[in-house]
């Protein structure tokens, strides 16, 4: 559970981080905190789990790399033990559970298993998807994007606004 001040941080850099020579140091003088207090404070989050992540977003493509949506059928019995061995790979960005829109549709497979594989060169996607293959034993759906939407999905953590009290 975020603590208030937790809530403030994470509500006040969502979208908002600043470049410069000393970000943190910029986002501890607006809220009235120190620089270290800052960075110890997002350490914790990311530690604990309460963030997942925390840097920027890139257009990989640009840089000669590629993100792909990729899914599988992972019988329950398997599914805590393959996650973990997703997890552990580097070029799997996050994995969760989400059902099938349409299990009961004949010749249906029921995905369950939702990830994003991210590398650094495109050509590697096809060794990736085939290094989990050979790990699991089961086939991986790998769905390539085909057009980029921006979507700024900034979620309130206070009422009434990002930052809350001041």
């Amino acid at each position: 559970m975020l603590s208030p001040d937790d809530a403030r941080l994470v509500g006040f850099l969502h979208g908002g981080f600043p470049l410069s020579d000393r970000p943190f140091a910029d986002v501890a003088a607006q809220l009235g905190c120190s620089e270290d207090a800052v960075m110890q404070r997002l350490q914790r989050l990311l530690s604990h789990g309460e963030l997942t992540r925390f840097g920027p977003l890139f257009q990989i493509e640009r840089a000669g790399g590629r993100f792909v949506l990729a899914a599988m059928a992972v019988p329950e019995e398997r599914f805590d033990e393959v996650a973990k061995a997703l997890d552990a790979m580097n070029e799997v960005a996050h994995n969760y559970r989400r059902e099938s829109a349409h299990p009961d549709q004949p010749g249906a497979t029921p995905l369950n298993m939702w990830f994003v594989l991210a590398v650094e060169a495109a050509e590697r996607i096809d060794s990736v998807v085939a290094r989990i293959e050979v790990a699991t034993g089961l086939t991986v759906y790998v769905f390539p994007k085909e057009r980029e939407f921006f979507v700024e999905l900034k979620l309130p953590l206070f009422e009434g606004g990002a930052h809350g009290p001041r």
